[in-house]
């Protein structure tokens, strides 16, 4: 007796499976856009982490803290005034010394650029308070907007903006790096500058590559401008830093020939409007004395 099935129920059954696996396909790859859509959104917006890094410099009489922060690229609708204005309370309540900006304050990615004027984006950091006071440099979208306005505006909010200059504050002696990434940055004349003043060196740039040209010595330099990647993949790495350097000074804490360089995640987006597993953050740099590492 044959007991096989005719072609036609076959090709049904064969059919059946097909949609049945292609709604399983269907599901697990909504499934998964669902969990990066969570977890893009979750980086993007969370408050920034308050990352810490201690150094011992000679001669410091007494502790001081410096407060990083980059890269606010001011847009919507990642970053309106209004979320800046929160993570200035919580930039205040660090109760630092002095805070540095490394640049990019306004944002001209295409997708939101016009959202908020230069005026808007900047007013909320007027509520910024530091005790020795506040420097900023301007960054390549600060100079794609208008460098002029940005500094007028920041200059309204009490900030002293640095280009390829310098200026004593307290016991330091700060050097602001105008912008390498379109190349207004000027590393001689900025360490000549700090050099005719005393006190503790420390070199603002928005973009981290000039550190490559420094000199061998003891020198801290601050900086932004690489996002940590922006976006990360999940087993590490990014499609991008840039940076001429690639992953070299794309993040965090790195030391050569005696300098030392604190690269920040900054707070915004650039192109596209969000993040993926690298974090906003912003750096408290501890500046420690004999007496107060001692226990």
């Amino acid at each position: 007796m044959d007991r096989s099935l005719p072609s036609d129920s076959l090709a049904s059954i064969a059919a059946r499976r097909r949609r049945k696996w292609g709604r399983r396909l269907a599901a697990g790859i909504a499934t998964l856009l669902a969990l990066f859509v969570a977890m893009a959104w979750y980086s993007t917006m969370r408050d920034p982490l308050v990352r810490s890094y201690t150094l011992q410099p000679a001669g410091l009489e007494a502790p001081l803290t410096i407060v990083l922060l980059s890269d606010i690229h001011v847009s919507g609708p990642d970053m309106p005034p209004e979320r800046v204005a929160r993570i200035v309370r919580q930039i205040n309540a660090l109760q630092p010394d002095v805070i540095m900006i490394a640049g990019d304050i306004v944002s001209d990615k295409r997708s939101a650029t016009r959202l908020y004027s230069t005026a808007a984006s900047v007013a909320p950091l007027a509520g910024l308070k530091a005790r020795l006071g506040k420097v900023a440099v301007p960054g390549n979208h600060d100079h794609w907007r208008n460098v002029g306005d940005v500094r007028r505006e920041l200059e309204k909010a009490g900030f002293i903006v640095l280009q390829n200059d310098a200026v004593a504050m307290g016991p330091l002696t700060i050097g602001g790096l105008d912008d390498d990434f379109t190349r207004h940055a000027d590393l001689p004349k900025t360490l000549a500058a700090m050099g005719s003043l005393e006190g503790m060196p420390i070199l603002l740039s928005h973009s981290p590559d000039p550190f490559a040209d420094l000199p061998p010595g003891n020198l801290l330099m601050l900086a932004g401008h690489t996002h940590c990647g922006q976006i990360n993949w999940p087993w590490g790495g990014s499609p991008a830093t840039m940076s001429r350097y690639g992953t070299r000074y794309a993040c965090g804490v790195v030391k050569e020939h005696g300098n030392t360089l604190v690269v920040t995640a900054g707070l915004g987006t650039s192109v596209l409007p969000f993040r993926f597993l690298a974090w906003p953050d912003v750096w408290r740099v501890e500046l420690a004395t004999d007496m107060a590492r001692s226990p």
